[in-house]
């Protein structure tokens, strides 16, 4: 058979590494289009006539259990398919183990599980080993299957030893087409038995193909209607009638040179002390961050909030609210489209923010984009908005590597502010200004609950059940905890203790009315740059040492990038992130860095880093924004497979995490973008302390269990995360509830 252009059918099971294997055989298989379908979107009745269309069936990974008919949906019935409707298949992980029970096999589970386990692969070299040698790949499993009968050959091993002895690691059936591998061919960190063995399996294909003169039918237009566009697909830019293209706005720029100035003497310069108004600071206070953006708000400037389950946006300029209906639109719709109205050009080009919208996407907003039902009348205790954006329309970005300051407005004959600002920067020290806050608030004004330990315990436990069970490969298990404190202090004084406490280069100041939130986050989410040729970088950063006398950058790399603990959990979330990535844009996914050592101004990092860009000549304006939609929540703060994992958080934790966990961050009018992950963070909201002497506070902590985690290892970690935003407060060794 001659097939002009291949085309798969590739079967997912909600799993977080889909995308991954999609780029793979699209690698594997240059010329092929892949068509994706979910595990219960179809019946086995609903999907056989379609099979006459499809090359070949790749079968991918997924949580859970393969004798779990909820588990795998359809993949259990595909294997039964008659010989008429016969076609090759090739299995992944669940999908291999399906294919193992499914004839005669047993599923059982490991003594140790592996997830972002590195291992040897023993081969006989023979069918989609053929012409390979020594493969190292990565394992992400609970089960393993063993064949029972003679209808599966066995082609691949790892051994284990003392934990699980040795485990099979691929197979083939005998009589039939099938053929698939227990490991992750996908993986970042497996080599050619990726790649090479997809390639092989193509060419058994083909084989088996022409020797049956089997020929593809076309997919009509009734079938594209169930299986939706091939991938990789690049939706429309969000914009709906209603927001038509107008001209772009001009930004206007004055730079001042300030040697040695502080960005806290700008806020304070900018009124940062008049707790009435609203106030923005994104701030670089440590390495390697460089820019810092001041916002200066008029009493006009437009403040936009959501909460998931709204069917309208809520519009503040001021004290005049209105509702706008969303009108059948999405929320992120909606901003896109605001977006394009407020474009603007001939800005500095490497001032990253020349204005537009800045603040706070919460946790529960990506929880709901995966289609996982929130909290009943979680509304009723969390009363923060799941989207709080302001548009700036006038900023100061301060670029800490030359002391250039960027003032620039949106607005149209603005110079009288732009010089009177100028003026007032050029009066300022050149020095740092010695702070006027205490250092150490008394501990006995901060009344502290923490999150109670036994329960946290159990939680770890709990969730470790789950990773045993196969549900999930690391579940980022966090907690709550509430502060009451006097009055005594002002939100701005407690951001400047945090500051200098725990600097952080995504540290952040949002005084946004009613919610304030203060930050000393060390984590980009995601940045993105102006098109065309737009770039997304993600930065996760999983492996932390604390810097102290003796340890060195060579200690660090031993403990960490030493650790399997830590480089499996810096990798599940690279393998997840590129499988956003290439969700949205296709095959043109890279890491760029793998669990590499960065210094902070604190602590060691190991820090991955992965990028993405759109095919040459495709332009699409408002794609950071995108990337960032499909993106949340952060995986750093869930653990992979993504939904079955927020599943799995969502029963075990007690409250909504809300701003802790979302991100926070800039969409720049010139289409850029720069967002940060919530952590090391504190906020609150004014209707919960009115009318009191006392402010109420939330700080959220945790950490990735894994299969190899010490809970009581853990909830020390928890506490040491705490412990740097509670030295705001003064309560950085609370006592801790034993409950």
């Amino acid at each position: 058979m001659t097939i002009q252009r291949p085309r798969l059918l590739l079967i997912d099971s909600y799993d977080s590494f889909t995308f991954n294997l999609a780029a793979l055989c699209r690698t594997a298989i240059p010329d092929c289009s892949i068509h994706l379908i979910k595990n219960d979107q179809l019946t086995i009745d609903d999907l056989l006539p379609l099979l006459k269309s499809f090359s070949a069936i790749i079968i991918g990974p997924g949580p859970g259990s393969p004798d779990l008919p909820e588990d795998v949906g359809v993949v259990k019935d595909i294997w039964r398919i008659s010989e008429c409707d016969l076609l090759p298949i090739f299995g992944v992980c669940l999908g291999f183990q399906s294919l193992v029970i499914e004839h005669g096999g047993q599923l059982k589970r490991l003594q140790v599980v592996k997830h972002g386990q590195v291992s040897k692969i023993l081969h006989t070299g023979r069918d989609i080993f053929k012409n390979l040698k020594q493969v190292t790949a990565v394992r992400y499993h609970s089960y393993h299957a063993e064949p029972d009968t003679k209808e599966i050959e066995s082609l691949a091993w790892a051994d284990d030893g003392v934990e699980n002895g040795s485990v099979l690691m691929a197979g083939k059936h005998q009589t039939r087409p099938f053929w698939g591998v227990q490991y992750h061919p996908e993986s970042v960190l497996t080599d050619d038995g990726g790649l090479h063995i997809l390639r092989n399996f193509w060419s058994l294909a083909v084989e088996w193909s022409q020797k049956r003169d089997r020929s593809l039918s076309p997919l009509d237009s009734s079938a594209m209607k169930i299986l939706g566009p091939s991938w990789p697909h690049l939706r429309p830019s969000s914009l709906s009638s209603s927001h038509r293209t107008t001209t772009a706005t001009s930004v206007t720029t004055s730079v001042v040179e300030l040697p040695g100035v502080n960005v806290l003497d700008i806020c304070e310069t900018l009124g940062v002390d008049d707790h009435r108004s609203p106030f923005i600071l994104l701030d670089s206070a440590a390495s390697p961050g460089r820019f810092s953006i001041i916002a200066s708000l008029l009493s006009t400037s437009l403040q936009i909030l959501y909460s998931v389950g709204d069917v309208f946006v809520t519009l503040k300029r001021g004290k005049s609210v209105c509702r706008e209906s969303l009108a059948g639109e999405d929320i992120w719709s909606w901003i896109s489209g605001f977006m394009r109205l407020a474009k603007a050009i001939d800005g500095y080009p490497d001032v990253p923010f020349w204005g537009g919208l800045i603040g706070t996407l919460s946790y529960e907003l990506g929880v709901h984009s995966l289609d996982i039902p929130l909290r009943q009348n979680r509304r009723d205790i969390n009363l923060h908005p799941d989207i709080h954006l302001v548009y700036v329309q006038r900023c100061l970005v301060l670029d800490t590597s030359t002391s250039k300051v960027y003032i620039q407005s949106l607005l149209s004959d603005d110079w009288a502010w732009m010089n009177n600002t100028a003026d007032d920067l050029k009066k300022l020290p050149s020095r740092s200004s010695i702070m006027k806050t205490p250092l150490n608030p008394k501990v006995a004004s901060a009344q502290v609950q923490l999150p109670g330990r036994h329960q946290y315990i159990a939680q770890i436990e709990s969730a470790q059940d789950f990773l045993r069970s196969g549900d999930s490969y690391e579940l980022c298990l966090t907690a709550q905890t509430h502060l009451s404190v006097p009055r005594s202090l002002s939100t701005w004084e407690r951001y400047k203790l945090l500051r200098h406490s725990n600097p952080a280069p995504y540290s952040a100041y949002l005084r946004l009315h009613p919610s304030t939130f203060l930050s000393s986050s060390p984590e980009r989410f995601i940045s993105y740059s102006r098109s065309p040729d737009s770039l997304c970088e993600l930065r996760p950063i999983k492996g932390t040492m604390r810097k102290a006398p003796g340890i060195t950058r060579a200690c660090a790399e031993q403990a960490l990038r030493g650790s399997q603990k830590e480089v499996a959990e810096n990798l599940m979330i690279v393998d997840l992130i590129r499988h956003d990535l290439h969700g949205v844009l296709g095959l043109d996914v890279h890491v760029k860095q793998f669990c590499e050592i960065e210094e902070y101004e604190t602590v060691w990092q190991m820090v991955s880093v992965i990028e993405g860009r759109l095919p040459a000549g495709t332009r699409k304006d408002d794609l950071g924004w995108e990337v960032l939609r499909q993106s949340l929540p952060p995986g750093s703060m869930t653990g992979a497979p993504k939904k079955r994992s927020v599943e799995i958080l969502q029963s075990l934790e007690d409250e909504d995490r809300s701003l802790y966990s979302g991100v926070f961050g800039y969409w720049c009018v010139g289409g850029g973008g720069d967002w940060s992950v919530a952590i090391r963070s504190c906020f609150k909201h004014e209707l919960e302390c009115q009318d009191s002497e006392m402010e109420h506070w939330v700080i959220g902590a945790g950490g990735a269990i894994t299969a190899l985690s010490e809970p009581q290892a853990e909830w020390d970690e928890m506490l040491l995360k705490l412990k740097g935003v509670l030295g705001a407060f003064g309560a950085a060794n609370p006592r801790c509830n034993k409950c």
